[in-house]
C-alpha cells in the first residue's frame, strides 16, 4: 500500500482494506477511515488520488440519508479524530454476510462477459442481442463472493447465497438491494446520471435481542459510490460500447493502455500514475458528488491526504 495506516491516539488498528482502514474504539464501536488509495484490477497503485476518501466518505452520508426509510445504516456519529476528519465515520460492529450484493439495470463488466459466454448472469437467463449498456428490465441481483486483497470477486448464483445463508435470509438480501438499486437508479437519472450498476454491504447487529436470524438488515462500509458503483452520463449513453463513466476507469484505461508500459499478465505491480491522470481521476470523482448532491465540493484540510 502506498502508505500506513494513521496512527491514532488512544485506537487499536484492525483492518486495512483496499481503501479503508478500521479502528477499535474504546466503546466497542469502529472508527472507519477512507484512504485515498486507489486500487486497479485489485491491485492497490502505489499512487492515491487526492480527497478520494473524503469525497466518499460524503458521498456515503449523503447517500445513507436518502435511503434510511428502505434499511438502517451503520454509522452512529461523524465525530471523529482531528487527523480524519471529514473521511472518517464512527459506526456500529456488525455481523457481515459472506456476500457480495450486486444490482444491475445495465449490461457491463463481468456481468457482459458471463452473457456473452452462455447468455446468463448469476444463473439469470437474459434476451438474446443485448450489448455492452444495454438496460436490463427489471433489474437483476447479481451476488459474488467477497474475495481477499489481490484476489477476484466471482458472480455465483443466487442458490449459491442460499447455500450461505439460508433461504430467508438470502431473499432479504436481494429484495434490500433491489429496492436500494431502484432508489438510487431513480435519483440520480434525476440528476442525469445513470447507475448501471452497484455493489452493497449488508450485515446485522451482534447481540441483537431477536439473534442473528431476526436481526435486520443494516448497510454498512461505504454505499453507492463510484468505488463501488458504476456511473454514466445520461447524457452519452450509447449502448454497444463502452460508457464514459464517473469513477476510476480513466485509471485502467491508462494502465491497459501502451502508454503505462505496463503488462497486467506480468505480475508486477502496476506504475506510478502520471499526474495527468490522476487530476482528471479526481475531477470524475469531483463531478459525480456535486451532481448528486448539488452540493460544491470544498476538502476539509487538503493538507492531511492519506
Amino acid at each position: 500500500m502506498p502508505t500506513a495506516p494513521p496512527t491514532l491516539a488512544g485506537l487499536t488498528h484492525l483492518h486495512s482494506g483496499k481503501v479503508r482502514d478500521l479502528y477499535a474504539l474504546p466503546s466497542g464501536d469502529l472508527l472507519m477511515v477512507a484512504s485515498d488509495r486507489i486500487s486497479a484490477f485489485d491491485v492497490v497503485l502505489d499512487t492515491t488520488i487526492p480527497d478520494k476518501g473524503e469525497i466518499l466518505t460524503r458521498m456515503s452520508l449523503w447517500w445513507f440519508d436518502q435511503l434510511a426509510d428502505l434499511v438502517p445504516h451503520h454509522v452512529l456519529s461523524t465525530d471523529v479524530p482531528d487527523e480524519v476528519r471529514g473521511r472518517a465515520v464512527v459506526c456500529r460492529r456488525l455481523d457481515m454476510f459472506p456476500v457480495e450484493c450486486v444490482a444491475r439495470g445495465y449490461l457491463t463488466g463481468s456481468g457482459l462477459l458471463d452473457y456473452r459466454a452462455d447468455g446468463e448472469v448469476c444463473g439469470i437467463a437474459l434476451p438474446p442481442g443485448l450489448d455492452d449498456g444495454s438496460r436490463l428490465d427489471p433489474p437483476i441481483f447479481t451476488p459474488a463472493t467477497k474475495a481477499d486483497l489481490g484476489e477476484h470477486d466471482e458472480n455465483v448464483s443466487f442458490a449459491a447465497v442460499e447455500n450461505a445463508v439460508g433461504a430467508a435470509r438470502a431473499a432479504q438480501l436481494r429484495e434490500v438491494t433491489l429496492a436500494v438499486y431502484a432508489r438510487a437508479e431513480g435519483l440520480a437519472r434525476e440528476r442525469g446520471i445513470i447507475l448501471a450498476d452497484t455493489k452493497l454491504e449488508l450485515g446485522v447487529e451482534r447481540d441483537h435481542p431477536d439473534g442473528p436470524d431476526g436481526a435486520p438488515l443494516v448497510l454498512a462500509d461505504e454505499v453507492l459510490t463510484p468505488d463501488s458503483s458504476r456511473f454514466w452520463p445520461a447524457e452519452d449513453l450509447r449502448p454497444g460500447r463502452p460508457q464514459p463513466s464517473f469513477d476510476k476507469q480513466v485509471v485502467r484505461n491508462w494502465l491497459l493502455s501502451p502508454d503505462s508500459g505496463w503488462d497486467r499478465a506480468s505480475g508486477q505491480a502496476p506504475p506510478p500514475l502520471p499526474e495527468d491522470v490522476v487530476a482528471l481521476t479526481r475531477a470524475r470523482y469531483v463531478e459525480a458528488y456535486e451532481r448528486l448532491t448539488g452540493d460544491t465540493f470544498v476538502p476539509t484540510d487538503r493538507s492531511r491526504s492519506l
